[in-house]
């Protein structure tokens, strides 16, 4: 928290959604003005209560001033950029409910890409992850409702409802013929951060699907509980929307121990910030590998992007979403807020994230790795053994366990082999990962 305002670098929709209290410095009038454009402010500002005052007066629907005020702040701030918006009393208290942490909705983010609404990553384990949404999909309607000119706030306020309650999105996908029609029922949304497993004898795995405020102590936690036992560290970072900036420069705190993580520069000198690494707060030097996706975005484009500067982490994957703006809430009165951009996120090398993306060192695309099995195929160590499974299955047994399998308890805490076939880019991260652990060891 810097000045009084708390930084956002998820989406509208994103788990975590902070309010922040109000920034004088944003809108503080320099030494600089002239005369002239004081003139020219009053001049506008009459145009402004003049077309109002028309409008009041003449336009075919009745509408009170305080209804033409709410109108004329949402297209001020929508026409400013895709992330922001006003905030009326009804939207600022749905954004203080989604603070809590838990809601009824469909487990999305979403945001705006070529002026289309747009999933960004389902959140693991929600509604929308288990009917099938994809990182990608563009949204066209909302049950009966088009999403033609319709904000990510109203988007997400019409998504957002009681839990058990049925909702249908119509999406557009690529590599379909036609739009596809999701049913889906909203549910209680409550998120997961962080995910550790094991790969093999000695690679941990961890995923992390959004920044919330224990994403760090959680990393933190299972790295130090697997340090004896794991050689390498996979971070997955796929489909993650993002969520807090601090949480982003810790975790990378944790690989890096010294120099720049992030710079967030503004219009306003007196709004820009460096994040800089810490050596007291690294926890391991082990190989890293960090898998990300078209659905990581913002904060996890903060993680990869600087361990890629740092030459910390080799990146696998997709060309990641490419949010890097930095939104606020400043309440404007107790019930009403808006949601401003006012500044952007800059990587240690000085490139940016916004509209560009992190591209990956190894650029793999999502998919099943081809496996071709043959029963049949035996060397002469496994003849014996060969020759009485197969007599087991003449004498009708079905219950064979098959190599690799493990049981659903071992399942949660253990990758299986099976699993890494079905992931290609994990897969790949695996395989890359051995050969970092093999070039360490020498």
């Amino acid at each position: 928290m810097k000045n009084g305002k708390f930084l956002l670098i998820g989406f509208a929709s994103a788990a975590t959604v902070l309010s922040l209290a109000f920034s004088s410095s944003l809108f503080a009038k320099t030494e600089s003005d002239q005369p002239t454009v004081e003139a020219s402010r009053l001049q506008s500002l009459a145009k402004f209560t003049k077309v109002l005052s028309i409008v009041e007066k003449y336009n075919v629907d009745e509408l009170t001033i305080e209804e033409l005020m709410d109108k004329s702040l949402q297209g001020l701030m929508t026409n400013l950029d895709a992330h922001s918006s006003y905030l009326n009393a009804k939207n600022f208290e749905k954004m203080q409910v989604q603070t809590k942490g838990e809601f009824g909705g469909l487990g999305i983010t979403v945001g705006m890409k070529d002026g289309a609404l747009t999933v960004i990553a389902p959140i693991e384990g929600t509604p929308a992850d288990k009917a099938g949404l994809k990182s990608g999909d563009i949204i066209l309607k909302i049950d009966d409702k088009s999403t033609l000119s319709m904000t990510i706030d109203d988007a997400v306020n019409i998504m957002r409802g009681e839990p058990g309650t049925p909702i249908d999105l119509t999406i557009v996908r690529k590599g379909e013929n036609k739009p596809i029609v999701i049913h889906i029922i909203r549910d209680i949304i409550k998120i997961q951060s962080v995910y550790a497993k094991k790969v093999g004898d000695n690679i941990l795995y961890i995923r992390v699907t959004s920044f919330d405020q224990k994403v760090v102590k959680d990393v933190k936690n299972a790295i130090k509980e697997h340090k004896t036992d794991s050689k390498g560290l996979i971070l997955d970072l796929r489909n993650n929307p993002g969520g807090l900036l601090d949480q982003a420069v810790g975790l990378v705190d944790l690989f890096v121990d010294e120099g720049n993580i992030v710079s967030q520069k503004g219009r306003d000198s007196r709004e820009n910030r460096d994040y800089d690494a810490n050596d007291d707060n690294t926890v391991t030097d082990m190989p890293l590998v960090v898998l990300v996706n078209a659905g990581s975005a913002s904060a996890s484009e903060i993680v990869s992007g600087a361990l890629q500067d740092h030459k910390r982490a080799v990146i696998v994957g997709e060309k990641t979403f490419g949010k890097g703006s930095v939104q606020v809430i400043l309440p404007i009165t107790d019930t009403e807020a808006i949601k401003l951009t006012i500044a952007r996120y800059y990587l240690p090398s000085g490139r940016t994230i916004q509209a560009v993306g992190v591209t990956p060192d190894i650029e793999v695309q999502q998919g099943k790795v081809p496996v071709h099995e043959d029963e049949f195929t035996i060397k002469e160590a496994d003849l014996k053994k060969h020759l009485e499974i197969e007599l087991k299955k003449v004498d009708g047994d079905e219950n064979l366990s098959k190599t690799g399998d493990l049981s659903q308890e071992d399942n949660k805490s253990i990758i299986t082999e099976e699993y890494l076939n079905k992931d290609c880019q994990l897969k790949e991260s695996v395989d890359i990962m051995k050969a970092l652990i093999i070039m360490k060891e020498k």
